[in-house]
């Protein structure tokens, strides 16, 4: 295998120039830099990272923890987080916490023990005990998919977050449904405690007051953000004196159980009840009916708070940022409209 001194040799420079360019740890002029590069690439010279890391006291590495990895909503977050760190030389270490909050700190602390560089972590509905270690451990961190609320002297506040938009998506699918003539449309609503879920909440209520409709809590149910509790939600809606003829779920998952509970109720989309939810996925319009959907940027979301997070590592005592990423309204048949090329719209 090729050494640092080979490449040094090759390209007629010193080994410390050849350190310099492959840790960049010091300019070098870029006729230099450009010849070290042509010899490492002509040697096929690899750099020891382990060695990098201790001139450099940096892994290239991120740490990443989400919870439902094989949901598609996180697949695709993971292959922008992914494609981001590739894109600027970093690895990836990836946990699941299970939504859970002491198993979420325990796997925080497991990718921070890996001497990771930073991470981007997903946060549960108690992100308490999480904070805490960040915090204790200044360990560069982005928060995704969910915001961290904080009062004004908290810590949480030094840690940036990228997410999409979700209050006036989820209001946008109520004002649709509504303008469809619905007067009960309920939602089913994910796990209590999240940031989304108290988002999509509060967007369920804004788009009910935009179309001068009354809000019933009965029609608020929780599915507790997967297709089991989603399908004992719908259960309980449909069996409400007056169920609803028009219902939002709030994630992808959920959707999937909202469905197998108005299939074993012998119900038709949308002939006998209208649905729209948050999260468009591949199949969704494979579904028939086809379904009316929030899309979220999932893949730029990840790339995104990679993008975030090398910023905090450049600059590690710049201010916390929340980056809101817009959201597109993808408008198919399950809420009762037609057939027809309607067209996605952004909504932000």
């Amino acid at each position: 295998m090729a050494t640092m001194a080979d490449v040094a040799r090759s390209a007629g420079v010193s080994v410390a120039t050849v350190s310099h360019v492959v840790n960049d740890t010091r300019p070098v002029l870029p006729r230099t830099r450009q010849a070290v590069l042509d010899a490492i690439d002509r040697l096929g010279y690899t750099p020891n990272t382990l060695a990098r890391s201790l001139v450099t006291s940096r892994t290239r590495s991120i740490g990443l923890a989400v919870s439902a990895i094989s949901n598609p909503y996180f697949t695709e977050i993971l292959q922008g987080v992914e494609a981001g760190a590739l894109e600027h030389g970093y690895s990836l270490l990836i946990a699941d916490p299970h939504d859970d909050p002491d198993h979420e700190r325990k796997v925080v602390q497991l990718l921070h023990e890996r001497r990771v560089d930073g991470m981007i972590v997903a946060p549960s509905a108690d992100p308490r005990e999480l904070l805490a270690y960040l915090g204790r451990h200044e360990v560069p961190t982005v928060f995704l998919d969910r915001v961290v609320d904080a009062p004004a002297d908290s810590a949480a506040l030094r840690y940036d977050q990228v997410c999409a938009e979700s209050t006036e998506p989820t209001a946008r699918l109520v004002t649709h449904l509504a303008g469809l003539g619905h007067r009960r449309i309920a939602l089913v609503a994910g796990l209590p405690g999240l940031s989304t879920t108290r988002e999509r909440i509060a967007g369920y209520r804004h788009g009910l007051a935009a179309a001068g409709l009354g809000h019933d809590e009965r029609l608020v149910v929780h599915g507790d953000s997967e297709s089991a509790g989603a399908e004992r939600a719908t259960a309980a809606l449909l069996s409400l004196p007056a169920p609803p003829t028009a219902l939002v779920t709030a994630n992808n998952t959920m959707t999937i159980g909202t469905l197998r509970a108005l299939r074993d109720r012998g119900l038709s989309v949308p002939d006998d009840i209208a649905l729209c939810c948050f999260d468009d996925f591949a199949w969704a319009d494979l579904f028939t009916p086809r379904l009316t959907a929030i899309a979220q940027p999932s893949r730029e979301i990840g790339a995104q708070a990679v993008r975030v997070l090398l910023d905090r590592l450049a600059e590690p005592d710049r201010p916390g940022r929340t980056v809101r990423l817009p959201c597109t309204f993808v408008h198919r048949t399950s809420c009762g409209c037609p057939e027809g090329r309607q067209q996605p719209q952004k909504v932000e």
